[in-house]
């Protein structure tokens, strides 16, 4: 008889009910949490140096929460995200550093996302920035066979663990990030990382 885990997996679905009764995941590694300009540039050596040894990345951002679709408030935070460290930019209180920006735009590098066009949309709109090397993750699920594509379905499906969101409908132009809205904008940066990962492991 099939366990309940192998029945989602080849559903390509789950349920809510399903997912509250996961354990948490959260990334564990090391936080940048870059907020002023002196911040920016001590973090530039040891950010560039990650890249030159990984060319997969997870990419996330945050803005102020909407809740009118009229509104389209401007990327506050943009969290990068390796296997061990995650950096998290507050857009909102520095300019974007250029090592950001050429990073972005880097299309020999892969930035992984879940529903990341609307990231990458924002970056173009309020920042003139052309991410390049993108790859949503809801893209790769879906082909496949996966039917619920939301992060936490996904982390659900193929990590068999949950994230929390307790943290997403809060305000991300605070003058300080409280360290929920620190952790859960690492672990959404990173989570994206892994369940490309995952993905990929399943195609080979």
């Amino acid at each position: 008889m099939q366990d309940s885990k192998t029945k989602k997996v080849q559903n390509g679905r789950i349920s809510k009910e399903e997912i509250n009764k996961l354990e948490l995941i959260d990334f564990d590694g090391k936080i940048h949490l870059i907020d002023t300009e002196e911040k920016s540039q001590q973090a530039q050596e040891s950010f560039q140096k990650h890249l030159e040894d990984n060319s997969i990345t997870g990419l996330d951002t945050e803005s102020r929460p909407s809740f009118k679709k009229s509104d389209n408030f401007q990327i506050s935070l943009v969290q990068v995200s390796f296997e061990d460290e995650c950096y998290l930019f507050r857009l909102n209180l520095i300019q974007c550093p250029d090592y950001l920006r050429e990073y972005l735009e880097n299309p020999d590098i892969i930035k992984t996302g879940v529903a990341i066009k609307d990231d990458c949309r924002d970056l173009k709109k309020h920042f003139q920035i052309t991410a390049k090397g993108v790859i949503d993750v809801q893209d790769l699920a879906k082909k496949a066979g996966y039917v619920t594509l939301g992060l936490r379905s996904l982390t659900g499906l193929l990590m068999n663990r949950k994230i929390s969101k307790a943290a997403k409908l809060t305000n991300w132009e605070n003058p300080k990030l409280t360290p929920p809205q620190i952790r859960y904008a690492a672990t959404d940066a990173w989570i994206s990382l892994k369940l490309y990962q995952a993905l990929k492991l399943k195609e080979s």
